[in-house]
């Protein structure tokens, strides 16, 4: 009976500890955390480009992998690419951002 109870312990054990690993962040993967992270930036970044009347926020995408910001998209001038790119990087938790944002 022991030497059953230690080996149901071991399978729960190496189970719980391959669960976990599946979560682990690797340099092309997000973790859970990262991703929730990223998931709240971009929702910030989105959120401000639209309260900016300027800006037609159904033209920009907004991308977050790691904290980094890709924006992409169309405007009407050069001004308006380089606002979009300002506001992303005042939003907290953006670690750069690429503003591939081209003009009409």
């Amino acid at each position: 009976m022991k030497t059953s109870q230690r080996l149901a312990t071991m399978l729960f054990a190496a189970s719980l500890l391959g669960t976990l690993g599946g979560c682990a962040a690797t340099d092309t993967r997000e973790g859970t955390g990262e991703y929730i992270d990223d998931t709240v930036i971009t929702a910030k970044v989105k959120a401000s480009i639209f309260n900016q009347p300027s800006l037609k926020a159904t033209e920009i995408n907004v991308e977050t992998f790691k904290g980094v910001v890709q924006l992409s998209g169309f405007v009407r001038d050069a001004a308006d690419a380089s606002l979009a790119g300002t506001i992303a990087r005042g939003i907290k938790g953006v670690t750069s951002v690429k503003n591939d944002i081209r003009v009409k």
